[in-house]
């Protein structure tokens, strides 16, 4: 592999922790970014960085591993290691280890002691390499289930055009993104001025994730940027992040935006959904709107996408060159849902061009 392999270590020993560092960190095709006493402190340090490769025990204050690992496979896939105690007598646990997403489970003993043999150090970094480049599995389930019907907008929001709605010139631009799409957001939002309009944002994130993405994007960008409450305005210079696990819709009261954030159930199997927040723009702000389909995973947007753009909304696609995957975009183009295909460093410049020219339409 060209690049280093990015590795996350969260365990709640710090001498753990600098042992596995200084295993992996003496392979040259390995780099640790950052280590973590936690779920919550390694949320926020894959928000700086998202690693290629996690390693995590079970036993974890403030959240279970297991329940660390569900999280994290669930909408946002990443290789998960588990190094535990507990499945060196429980071969259950080490079974539903597996099954709920990581790629390998192994014994804590062998690696707590200074004796740790070359051989053994050996091994674990080959085992690092291994997991950087296996397949990953999207939710996966530890009980066999039968796989439920997946929901549409419909579940969440009527495809009916509110009436009596307030006349307003006021532009709101709404986004989704999932795989690659913290880095695209990042990259968007940190190059818009403080005179933008209004912006709603889904990104594919586990809950919890989202408000340290928030507030370390608030602090990079001229924007303010915060995780969206129920009820929050949207206004000009200040852009809402779904929370993860609450669906997000736009509404309007007169001639205000706002956004209403609520539970529900799975729409194409996200929470939150792109479809949702793109059908509640194009019912409460149509042509007022700008959608932007960033890089993800799926289908999730496209239809909402084209609903957008028979409302008179403008719509953007991110071109597939600058994708970490060409899913999401892709299927919009395909629905014939999309204005304007455009890189990811285009988008700003081209939606404030688009927004001067149509201010008073």
């Amino acid at each position: 592999m060209n690049k280093k392999i990015k590795v996350l270590i969260v365990d709640n020993s710090a001498i753990f922790r600098q042992t596995l560092s200084r295993i992996l960190s003496s392979d040259p095709s390995i780099e640790i970014t950052a280590t973590a006493s936690d779920p919550y402190i390694a949320a926020n340090k894959m928000v700086i960085k998202i690693p290629d490769v996690i390693i995590t025990d079970i036993e974890l204050p403030r959240m279970n591993g297991l329940v660390f690992l569900k999280k994290i496979m669930s909408q946002h896939p990443i290789r998960v290691i588990i190094i535990s105690h507990l499945t060196e007598s429980d071969a259950e646990l080490t079974a539903k280890a597996l099954q709920c997403g990581a790629v390998k489970v192994l014994p804590k003993t062998i690696f707590e002691f200074n004796n740790v043999t070359a051989e053994e150090k050996a091994k674990l970094c080959e085992i690092i390499k291994k997991a950087a480049v296996a397949r990953i599995r999207k939710n996966p389930n530890y009980e066999v289930k039968q796989v439920a019907a997946k929901l549409t907008a419909d579940a969440m929001i009527n495809h009916i055009k509110p009436r009596y709605l307030t006349h307003t010139n006021e532009k709101v631009i709404v986004v989704g993104a999932s795989t690659g799409g913290i880095q695209a957001i990042s990259t968007f939002l940190e190059a818009l001025p403080v005179e933008t309009p209004g912006i709603v944002i889904v990104q594919h994130m586990p809950e919890n994730f989202t408000k340290s993405f928030a507030d370390r994007l608030n602090g990079l960008c001229k924007i303010e940027v915060k995780e969206a409450k129920d009820g929050d305005m949207v206004k000009q210079g200040r852009a809402l992040i779904a929370p993860g696990n609450q669906h997000m819709l736009l509404r309007k009261r007169g001639a205000q935006y706002f956004v209403e954030v609520k539970s529900g159930p799975l729409v194409n199997r996200h929470r939150p959904s792109v479809d949702v927040l793109f059908r509640s723009a194009a019912l409460y702000a149509g042509k007022n709107s700008v959608g932007i389909l960033m890089t993800g995973m799926g289908d999730d947007g496209a239809r909402g996408m084209l609903e957008m753009k028979e409302s008179g909304a403008e719509t953007i696609a991110q071109d597939e060159a600058s994708c970490v995957v060409f899913g999401m975009p892709k299927e919009a183009i395909l629905l014939k849902a999309v204005d304007k295909i455009l890189p990811l460093n285009e988008m700003s410049n081209y939606m404030f061009k688009y927004i001067n020219l149509n201010l008073n339409v």
